[in-house]
Order: structure tokens, then C-alpha cells, then sequence
């Protein structure tokens, strides 16, 4: 069964019907036709909302328009949407990568809308950086509303209070994180008299392989293309390299000696933080956001002594050479389904809601909160207030675990308040963001094939995409060896991959890369 196949006419127009809500349309543009329920998709990354709760209501207040919100865990995301794409019960608006396979051969069946130059008449949706928007194109074409991130944010978050303790520096090199990674796991940092710590947290990644998961920051610090790289002339996968095996041996190495947490390969993203603020683990390689996530942890848990974070930007391989991961400028987009939205006026009117969603007071409520509860405005910055209030703790959850992702320009501060740093640490660690950015920008190793989409890449997607993250995890895990993961490797190319790497080598030839 196909993805668009198989609905009822009946059931069509009555769908077509409902989301349709006349209105007048007076010179004033004030009153608009709008969808009376939009059904969406979201990525959550800790406890679900209450579709009854404050923030939702005053979201829905702000649209004009009731949603109807499925939050699927972070970890389970890529799975959920695979199944989602292949039913016949599509979101209206989705959170998606749209680089998937499955993606790819949704939109371009027709499940999705192509936005291509229909963005411009909405000026909260329209495009801020051309450079972003061409990378979140497939294949020239506009599928979704990019959701804006920083263009480098790569980093690594360790304990400071145990590098302190154990009389180290902060790592410049990948030799220096095996040194710190080995004394955090040996030396006792927590002072318990128990070797029961480990040196880094990795968790179960639900991207596959080339979605900025610890493992491909690492394989570009060692020389690994980011995604696709030249070599003799061509481009070719990352994985297809001696780097990308090299850092590999060197991850195989850290999990044999107990360097990194045992259940590494089940860990949920969504509680990445855990064995951080629990005293388990002492590294996290992530965006660089994640430490004042950290810290703020560990001022809840005492405020009188939290400053226990540090962060550190890309590694210098053993040669001294650097190369630093980068990000596209976003992450992800929102997609608009054609299932129940299926002419241009229902576009233009759910396009309306989503412009009313991702306005200033839109992207303070997704960003922020709700001003005067639980937090207040003090010139550019957010203040939080009243937290010991459990009612507007659960706002700043479902602000801080959910309603984020659906911002596509306040993460940035397109918007909203910047959240004003309470104390010394917070301060600092922010100061230390745009440092590390600037500074890493200079070795920052880019991707040569985005935005390109190879025909076989949508066709046996599917087939392909899990076949070197799962060998990869296998081999890291001790369940197969080297040479199996190069048969792996081997595989993808028989299975498809060849024909991929001869497309994207004539797209990108095409398109100039």
C-alpha cells in the first residue's frame, strides 16, 4: 500500500471539510480562514505535555487553531517516522529529516507539499539565511520550514569539579581525551571509594550514519569526510575511509577498557543528563547547549554549589591536525502532509497558522513560556520566576522538552528572549559558546553533497540506510570484527551503494560541488 493510496472520497471531503473554517475576509486581514485542528508530529525529550496544560492552551490561543500533538521520545524518533510515512495516517505538520530516504520518497510521491518559492509572502516562514535554505533543499526543491540552529555547536561537556580533583587539564587533543576519559574511569573523581564511574556517556542515537551523533564528530576529528568527502577525484562516504576505521578502533578500544557506559547502544537521548549529574559519567560529546542544560541541573540540585561544568570545542588528531564538525544551520524541518491538507487555500491557511506560530510572540511561547508565570521580561532576556511553583514547572518541561522543537527561529534568538544567565558559571559558559564556534569555524569540515539526494539513495533507501550504523554499533559493541564490518561496508555498495556514489558524484558535478 502506497503512502497516498486508499482513502475513501467521502472520508476525504469530510476531512477536507473540517480542517476548513470559513471566515470573512475583511481589508483589515485581521479575520482569516484557519484550520479548526492540525495534527502534528514532534520529537519530546523528557516528560510529555498535558494537551490541557497552560502552554499548550495559550499556543493554541496564539495559532488559532486546536493541535492535536503526538510527542514521540527523541530515541524512538527515526523508527516512529518511518512507520508514520508508511501508513495512511500522515501528520498534517511533521518533524522530519528531510534527507531520509523515506522522506524523500514521500515528498516526492506527493505526501508532502513542495514549498519551493512559497515561503516568501510569510514573513515568520520565509527563509532568514539563503546559504541554510539551499542546504535544507533535496535535489533543489523546498520540502519543509528549516528549523534554525547554529552553524557550529560541536563540543565536548565535562565534570570540572573532576578534572580538579584528579589535577587535569581540559583535553586540545584526542590523546588528551583517552588520558581523562582513563582517569575518570580509574581514579575514583567522585571520592566514594568505588570504581563504579565511567569517562563518556554516549547514548542510543536515533539518527543514522551523518547525523552529528558522537561517533561522527569523533570520525571527523580524526580525518573522516563529514557525510560524504572527496578522495582521487570522487566523492565518496565517510564511511568508506581509513579514518572513519581509525576512529572507530580507537571507540572499540575506549568501550573494552570501560571507558565509555556499558549500555551505550540502549541508553534513551532522552536521559542523556542522567549519569552526568548522577556522578557516573563524567563526558558528554554534544552541542554545545548541553552544558548550561548541565549546569542548571546542577544548580537544582545545589544551589550553593553547582559550577561543576566545563566545555571544551573540537579535538586536534595525534599529528596535531584539526578538523572540526560542523552543523547545516538548522536541524530538520517542518513538513506540511497533503492527506487532509490537499488544496493551495488550505496550504496558504495552515502556512498562516505556522507564520502566527513561529511570529515574536509565537517563538516566546515555544522558547520562553508564558510571560508573568514562569518567566519575565527583562530588556532582551528571559527571567524565570516563580519555579518552586509545580504549575509552572510544568510550563518550563513543556517548554524545555517539547514545545522547543517546533520553533524554527528562536533557538537562535530570531524572536525571542535570550535567556539572561543567573550567576558567574552560566555566564561564562555562554561567553565560552561563541568563542569555541569562532575559533572551530576556521577547521570546520563541511559536507559537499548536501542538499544532493540520489534517486537510489530514495529507492533502496530504506534497504541501506541502517546497514553501517548497525555494523557499526555491532563492532564497537565486540559482536563482530573489523573485517565484518568492512564486509558491511562492502555490502552497501553491492546492495546499491555504488549506483548512490555514482549519483551524488554527477548531482553534485551538476550542481557545481
Amino acid at each position: 500500500m502506497t503512502i497516498l493510496s486508499r482513502r475513501r472520497l467521502a472520508v476525504a471531503v469530510a476531512l477536507s471539510t473540517a480542517l476548513l473554517v470559513s471566515a470573512c475576509s475583511g481589508g483589515d486581514g485581521k479575520e482569516q480562514a484557519s484550520a479548526d485542528e492540525l495534527t502534528v508530529m514532534a520529537p519530546l525529550f523528557g516528560t510529555a505535555p498535558d494537551p490541557n496544560g497552560e502552554l499548550q492552551q495559550a499556543v493554541e490561543k496564539q495559532v488559532g487553531t486546536k493541535l492535536k500533538i503526538t510527542w514521540v521520545p527523541n530515541a524512538e524518533y527515526g523508527d516512529k517516522t518511518n512507520v508514520t510515512l508508511a501508513s495512511d495516517s500522515i501528520p498534517d505538520l511533521m518533524v522530519v529529516n528531510e534527507k531520509s530516504p523515506a522522506f524523500v520518497k514521500a515528498a516526492e510521491a506527493g505526501a508532502f507539499w513542495d514549498l519551493t518559492g512559497k515561503l516568501d509572502k510569510y514573513p515568520n516562514l520565509k527563509p532568514a539565511d539563503e546559504q541554510t535554505a539551499k542546504n535544507s533543499m533535496v535535489n533543489g526543491k523546498t520540502y519543509g520550514v528549516y528549523r534554525v540552529r547554529p552553524l557550529l555547536r560541536s563540543g565536548i561537556v565535562i565534570r570540572k569539579d573532576w578534572l580538579a580533583k584528579l589535577g587535569l587539564q581540559e583535553p586540545r587533543t584526542v590523546e588528551d581525551l583517552y588520558t581523562v576519559a582513563k582517569a575518570f574511569t580509574e581514579r575514583d573523581p567522585d571520592g566514594n571509594g568505588k570504581k563504579d564511574t565511567y569517562g563518556l556517556i554516549i547514548p542510543k542515537w536515533p539518527g543514522g550514519y551523518g547525523s552529528a551523533s558522537p561517533y561522527d564528530v569523533v570520525e571527523t576529528w580524526f580525518g573522516a569526510p563529514n557525510g560524504w568527502g572527496e578522495r582521487d577525484g570522487k566523492l565518496v562516504p565517510g564511511f568508506d575511509t581509513p579514518e572513519f576505521l581509525a576512529a572507530n578502533r580507537w571507540l572499540k578500544t575506549w568501550i573494552q577498557q570501560g571507558l565509555v557506559n556499558p549500555d551505550f547502544a540502549t541508553l534513551d537521548s532522552g536521559n542523556w543528563n542522567d549519569p552526568f549529574v548522577q556522578g557516573k559519567g563524567g563526558m558528554i560529546i554534544d552541542v554545545n547547549v548541553r552544558a548550561t542544560q548541565l549546569l542548571d541541573l546542577f544548580k537544582e540540585k545545589n544551589p550553593k554549589d553547582f559550577d561543576k561544568v566545563t566545555l571544551v570545542g573540537n579535538l586536534q588528531r595525534a599529528d596535531g591536525q584539526k578538523f572540526s564538525y560542523p552543523f547545516t544551520g538548522y536541524s530538520s524541518v517542518i513538513a506540511v502532509s497533503k492527506q487532509h491538507i490537499r488544496s493551495e487555500d488550505q496550504l496558504d491557511q495552515v502556512l498562516q497558522a505556522l507564520d502566527k506560530l513561529e511570529s515574536k510572540e509565537g517563538s516566546i511561547l515555544l522558547t520562553n513560556g508564558i510571560e508573568g508565570r514562569n518567566f519575565k521580561a527583562d530588556g532582551k532576556f528571559a527571567v524565570p520566576v516563580n519555579q518552586d511553583d509545580p504549575k509552572v514547572k510544568a510550563i518550563q518541561n513543556d517548554v524545555d522538552k517539547a514545545f522547543i522543537q517546533l520553533g524554527t527561529r528562536a533557538s537562535v534568538g530570531l524572536g525571542a528572549y535570550q535567556l539572561r544567565p543567573a550567576d558567574p558559571a552560566s555566564r561564562a559558559m555562554r561567553e565560552k559558546f561563541d568563542v569555541l564556534m569562532a575559533e572551530d569555524l576556521k577547521t570546520a569540515v563541511f559536507n559537499p553533497a548536501l542538499g544532493v539526494i540520489a534517486p537510489t539513495q530514495v529507492s533502496k533507501g530504506q534497504t541501506l540506510e541502517n546497514i553501517v550504523p548497525d555494523a557499526r554499533i555491532k563492532y564497537l559493541s565486540g559482536t563482530i570484527t573489523e573485517d565484518q564490518l568492512k564486509a558491511q561496508i562492502k555490502r552497501w555498495y553491492d546492495a546499491g551503494g555504488t549506483q548512490i556514489a555514482q549519483e551524488v558524484n554527477d548531482l553534485a558535478a551538476k550542481a557545481g560541488g
